[in-house]
């Protein structure tokens, strides 16, 4: 028998690598030019991730977590304030509406596409909310269509959690462009990956952008001179200018997930654990693209543990995302909402399953995991 064939779930080593030089380069030019903060690394970043999403505006900053954060602040959400957001999601995004003083008011997911359910949220709105944040998940645009027309009924700013997502688009738009901020991450594991924690905030608000780049750098304009709280939000040039260097190679990135994406959903649809509904395979909405930060398998039958050991036991790596919805975790015990029944979250978290996709994988490889997915004991 030959060497196993070995499919982490994300090879950074495979993207990076290549780009060593340009990489190296742009170290070696932030290193002689010794401006390590703000300057113009970032503002070229800045400009050019702007171009790259179709946002007028865009604020690079310390983390997606930060993004977040830093967003609110800028929208006056505070104390008492209520935000609508989706359980089913990253921890951040409503740990980042708590750290403003303001509540989260969790609401189910759509079952078709993991996106937040407007209709759900609908029925939780009171005199006390004042923001709603779509999380755009795995990398596919949210159904903005209903979450906008909530908005715009109940006069609620919009906040898209794009942190996941740079790249999908709703009809013509790109995610982080129909709100009135965007927040994007640059974590490795993400579509564009950096090389540390780092994030983006996008508008096409000039006011809102000024005032995000003032909270940026603890809320002084002129320097010293505060008349607002902000924080230490700022993207180091550093970081910037090597995520600018991925990013003139994004589309490819992107091109490649979706062709492997592609190439998972033709060779599956094919299986018989998919025909009889024991996997269900995720899809991509019409008119609403997918960039394939992740490949969500669900299995419905309760062995979603089971095919996972079968996975790690052909040498195939595999994460859920996410076991637990927030609406049960413990630090939110005191909500009034906690333990509420949203049923369709509480499903999607026993059933989840995320395979690799990442752009560098091989035909090998693919016809490795579509194998064994094939021939899991399910």
């Amino acid at each position: 028998m030959g060497e196993p064939i070995n499919v982490p779930l994300l090879n950074l080593c495979s993207q990076n690598q290549p780009l060593a030089e340009e990489l190296k380069a742009a170290f070696a030019r932030v290193l002689d030019s010794s401006q390590f903060i703000l300057g113009a690394e970032l503002a070229r970043f800045e400009e050019r991730a702007a171009e790259s999403v179709g946002a007028q505006h865009a604020i690079g900053v310390s983390s997606g977590t930060d993004a977040l954060l830093l967003s609110l602040m800028t929208l006056g959400i505070g104390p008492g304030d209520e935000v609508l957001c989706p359980s089913f999601t990253f921890f951040a995004t409503a740990g980042a509406i708590a750290r403003t003083g303001a509540i989260p008011v969790f609401v189910d997911s759509l079952d078709a596409d993991f996106s937040i359910d407007a209709t759900d949220a609908k029925r939780r709105v009171t005199d006390k909310t004042k923001a709603i944040i779509p999380v755009h998940l795995f990398g596919h645009a949210a159904d903005m269509d209903g979450v906008q027309r909530l908005a715009k009924a109940r006069g609620l700013v919009m906040l898209e959690d794009a942190a996941q997502s740079m790249g999908a688009t709703h009809g013509d738009r790109q995610v982080g462009t129909m709100g009135d901020l965007g927040a994007f991450s640059f974590f490795p594991s993400k579509n564009l990956g950096g090389f540390g924690d780092g994030g983006m905030i996008t508008t096409d608000d000039d006011a809102l952008a000024k005032r995000t780049r003032i909270l940026r750098v603890h809320g002084g304009a002129p320097k010293y001179y505060h008349k607002v709280v902000g924080g230490n939000f700022r993207m180091d040039p550093l970081h910037a200018a090597l995520l600018g260097v991925k990013l003139d190679h994004f589309p490819d990135y992107l091109a490649k997930r979706r062709a492997n994406a592609a190439q998972h959903l033709e060779r599956l649809a094919q299986c018989e654990h998919v025909a009889e509904g024991r996997l269900v395979l995720p899809s991509e909405i019409d008119g609403r693209s997918h960039t394939w930060n992740q490949f969500t398998l669900r299995v419905s039958n309760g062995r979603r543990d089971a095919l996972q050991a079968h996975l790690t036991e052909n040498h195939i790596g595999s994460a859920i995302y996410y076991p637990v919805p927030l609406h049960l975790q413990e630090c939110f015990a005191h909500l009034p909402s906690f333990r509420e029944s949203l049923p369709v979250c509480e499903k999607m978290a026993g059933e989840v399953l995320s395979i690799p996709v990442y752009p560098e994988m091989s035909e090998e490889q693919l016809d490795h995991v579509a194998d064994t997915l094939a021939n899991a004991p399910l």
